[in-house]
C-alpha cells in the first residue's frame, strides 16, 4: 500500500465508497492515485501513515486435504476456522520534491511469537519455543526518485505487479472474503522482491499508457511443486536472497478510456536452479527458464464493476526438477515433494453491481452483490512421460456481497464451491465438491497525513 492507491482519494464519501469497491485507481499499484507530475507524494507534504487488515471466519464442509489417499478426493467434514489473515502498517516519508521513502510491514496469521521459559521439571533448564505460527514480513521498503510523469526510479523491496491481485491486493480492491484463489495458488501473493524498477506514464487521452520494468531476485526451484507450482519458490527464508539468476518483469497498462484498465505482465527468470540453496543438487538438471505471462482487465462504471484475468506459466526441465524434489533432496515445502508441472494455468472473471445506483434511497447501504468464476490448475500440463494429478484441477464459483459500512471499511460474505478434476464451468467434477461459507471484515486507508 505504501506509495500505492487505496481507493480513498475521491472528493466525497459516496464517491469514495464507489471508488474503493471498484478499485477506481487507474494507476498501477507501483504509483499513487495522483496523475500529476509528482505521483509519489500527492496528497501529503511530508509524512503519511496507514495500513490495511482483514478478519476472516470460514465454515467448511470438507476435510483438510483432498490428497488423503481416497479415490473420491476430500472427505465430507464440518469444520470452522477464524483468523486474522493479515494486518499491515504502511507509511511514506517525503524527503523533498524528488525523493520519497515507502515502507510496509505485514503481520500474517497473527504474527509470530517466541517464548523462553524455565522448566522446573527439567532441573531449571531454559527452553525457547515457537508459540505462534504466523509470519512478520517486510513487504515493502524502497526509495523512489520522482523525475517527472514519464520517468521515475525505485530501488529496494517492492511488490511485483504480476497478475491482477498482486498489483491491487488491498482488501477493499477485490470482491469476496479472500483474494482470488487461482492467482494465489500458482504464483506468490503478495509477491514482493528486492531490486530496481523504472516506471511512468506516457501519452494522454485515449493514448494514455503506464509502464513499469523491474530487475529483482528470482525464484528458487527448491520450492516448486505439485500444490502451488512455483508460488513457494519465492525467497525470503534466509537473511539474504540468491541473486545469481535475477528475474526480469515488465508491466504495461492501457488507461485511455475512462473507467477501463487493461494490463499485461511478463516475468522471466533465466535459471531457477541457480537460485537454489544448494545449487549442486541440480547439477544434472541444466539451465531451467521460467516464463510467466499475465493479462487482466477491469471496467468500472457507476452501476457495476467487472474484472477478468489470466495467468499462464512454463518452467523448463520439469521432469528433472521433479526428480530432485521427489528424492527428498529439496524439502522447502510439503507440496514441493511432488512432481512440478511444466505448465500452470489460472483464469477468472467477476462482476459486481452497485445497488445504490439503482435504488435511490437516502438510507440505502452501499451493497455490492457479486459473482466470480475461476479455473486454476498448478498441474495443467507435464512434460512427456509426466503424470499430472487431476485433484489439482479446480473449477470454482463464488457468490456473495460486499457492504461498505464506511468508505474504507467493508463487511463481506460469500459462498464458495469448488469442483475438483474438471475444467467445465458448470456440472460436477471427478471428485467430491468442496463447499464453504465465509464472513470477513476488512479495511484500508491512510490514517494520518502531514
Amino acid at each position: 500500500m505504501a506509495a500505492a492507491s487505496i481507493g480513498a482519494s475521491a472528493q466525497n464519501a459516496e464517491s469514495q465508497t464507489v471508488d474503493a469497491v471498484t478499485g477506481a485507481s487507474q494507476q498501477m499499484a507501483v504509483k499513487s492515485s495522483s496523475t500529476k507530475d509528482n505521483p509519489q507524494t500527492e496528497g501529503y507534504s511530508k509524512l503519511r501513515v496507514g495500513g490495511y487488515g482483514e478478519i476472516l471466519a470460514s465454515f467448511m464442509g470438507y476435510g483438510t486435504s483432498r490428497f488423503n489417499g481416497t479415490t473420491s478426493g476430500n472427505t465430507y467434514e464440518r469444520r470452522n476456522s477464524i483468523s486474522i489473515p493479515r494486518f499491515v502498517i504502511a507509511g511514506d516519508y517525503r524527503f523533498n520534491k524528488h525523493w520519497n521513502l515507502g515502507a510496509e510491514i505485514e503481520f500474517e496469521a497473527g504474527g509470530v511469537g517466541i517464548e523462553t521459559e524455565m522448566e522446573a521439571s527439567e532441573n531449571g533448564e531454559y527452553e525457547t519455543e515457537m508459540e505462534k505460527g504466523g509470519e512478520v514480513a517486510l513487504e515493502q521498503f524502497h526509495l523512489t526518485y520522482t523525475y517527472n510523469k514519464a520517468f521515475n526510479v525505485r530501488v529496494g523491496h517492492m511488490v511485483l505487479p504480476v497478475g491482477l491481485t498482486n498489483a491491487h491486493h488491498e482488501p477493499i480492491l477485490f470482491f469476496g472474503t479472500v483474494r482470488p484463489e487461482g492467482e494465489t495458488t500458482i504464483i506468490p501473493s503478495t509477491w514482493h522482491e528486492t531490486g530496481l524498477s523504472v516506471f511512468g506514464t506516457v501519452g494522454s487521452g485515449y493514448s494514455r499508457l503506464s509502464y513499469a520494468a523491474y530487475v529483482t531476485a528470482g525464484l528458487n526451484a527448491d520450492g516448486f511443486g505439485r500444490d502451488h507450482w512455483v508460488a513457494d519458490g519465492k525467497q525470503g527464508l534466509f537473511e539474504t536472497d540468491n541473486f545469481t539468476s535475477p528475474a526480469y518483469t515488465a508491466r504495461l497498462e492501457y488507461e485511455g478510456v475512462k473507467g477501463l484498465r487493461i494490463g499485461a505482465t511478463y516475468f522471466f527468470c533465466n535459471d531457477v536452479t541457480a537460485n537454489a540453496d544448494k545449487r549442486y543438487k541440480y547439477s544434472s538438471v541444466g539451465r531451467s527458464h521460467l516464463n510467466i505471462v499475465t493479462a487482466d482487465a477491469q471496467y468500472q462504471h457507476r452501476y457495476f464493476t467487472a474484472r477478468a484475468n489470466v495467468i499462464w506459466g512454463q518452467v523448463d526441465n520439469a521432469s528433472k526438477l521433479s526428480a530432485v524434489n521427489l528424492s527428498n533432496k529439496s524439502n522447502y515445502h510439503h507440496g514441493a515433494m511432488h512432481r512440478v508441472a511444466q505448465n500452470a494455468l489460472a483464469y477468472g472473471v467477476e462482476a459486481g453491481v452497485n445497488m445504490r445506483s439503482f435504488i435511490h434511497c437516502k438510507h440505502m447501504p452501499a451493497l455490492y452483490p457479486f459473482a466470480r468464476y475461476e479455473y486454476f490448475n498448478p498441474q495443467q500440463k507435464g512434460e512427456a512421460g509426466q503424470a499430472m494429478d487431476a485433484r489439482c484441477q479446480v473449477s470454482k464459483w463464488v457468490a456473495g456481497v460486499n457492504w461498505f459500512v464506511l468508505p474504507n471499511l467493508v463487511v463481506k460474505a460469500d459462498w464458495n464451491t469448488r469442483r475438483i478434476g474438471t475444467q467445465r464451468v458448470f456440472g460436477g467434477g471427478r471428485y467430491n465438491r468442496e463447499n464453504e461459507f465465509s464472513l470477513a471484515v476488512a479495511y484500508a486507508g491512510w490514517f494520518w497525513k502531514k
